[in-house]
């Protein structure tokens, strides 16, 4: 399994001059942590901004810099070049990872005027058969958990839930899998488990929160709470057919607070799983 991947990804000196941020680099870095963590190569694409204009280029978008025939040249060479690279693959990949507003490796915006419009930039655009991500939604794949924990069944499901969401490159957090669940646990134990869920909490991109039953696991309830004013992004899954009232399936605080799903196997669509890609 593999990725072609905007160079910048892992060397953002081929970006232009002063635009890269600190939280550009942590998606980057994460990006490739996903990598690493799942065993996906990742191909690199040649930069055509690079190749045309030279390394520390100002900003500029496509038609003040690159609207030129020797420009439109370069793309043919290169695109040949990428799709001689997947046939000696011999598989397709499983997406291009760009980086929006890119005016050549956009994937949902790009700067191809002075304003930036929807719609990849003119490298991704000559690979519209390839699924493709932007890098900060592809950097968002730390996963935490929230469920009742407490039976067997429970623990069960939470399992398969995390089966699933492995399967589709999302790295869980599984907080079952955290301390003793015996009840003779001591007090010290009870608060480091606390601060480990809570430091757990704090790290992931988001939060997969369990909401059935008549009313939500109390403990899933606070997590949700908590990942609410981290402003961490929360889908819930809701395979109870009891509502709470005329507009609600579950209580309304819950509900508001988080995207929510009534069956497993949409979660991973609702997280952005690179399988399901369409970009």
């Amino acid at each position: 399994m593999y990725v072609l991947i905007a160079p910048c990804v892992e060397n953002p000196a081929y970006r232009a001059r002063g635009i890269t941020t600190d939280e550009d680099i942590r998606s980057f870095c994460r990006a490739a942590r996903r990598c690493r963590r799942f065993s996906i190569d990742m191909v690199p694409l040649p930069c055509p901004e690079t190749l045309y204009l030279g390394a520390g280029r100002p900003p500029g978008s496509f038609l003040d810099n690159l609207a030129t025939d020797e420009f439109a040249a370069l793309l043919d060479r290169l695109e040949a070049e990428v799709r001689a690279v997947i046939r000696e693959r011999g598989e397709p990949p499983l997406a291009i990872i760009g980086v929006d507003s890119s005016p050549t490796c956009g994937v949902n915006t790009t700067y191809h005027s002075s304003e930036k419009e929807p719609g990849r930039g003119v490298f991704l655009s000559r690979f519209p058969d390839i699924p493709a991500i932007d890098v900060k939604e592809f950097a968002r794949y730390r996963v935490y958990l929230a469920a009742p924990l407490f039976s067997e069944a429970e623990q069960a499901y939470n399992l398969a839930l995390h089966d699933l969401l492995e399967a589709h490159l999302f790295d869980v957090y599984l907080p079952q899998e955290v301390g003793d669940t015996s009840h003779t646990r001591c007090r010290e134990e009870h608060q480091a488990i606390f601060e480990q869920h809570v430091a757990a909490l704090r790290n992931v991109d988001t939060v997969v929160a369990v909401i059935d039953g008549a009313d939500a696991d109390s403990g899933t309830s606070w997590e949700m709470g908590y990942a609410y004013a981290l402003k961490k992004k929360i889908v819930a899954l809701r395979t109870d057919f009891r509502i709470a009232g005329h507009h609600e399936r579950v209580n309304l605080m819950l509900e508001e607070s988080a995207a929510v799903v009534t069956k497993k196997e949409d979660l991973p669509r609702a997280l952005g799983s690179p399988f399901l890609a369409s970009g």
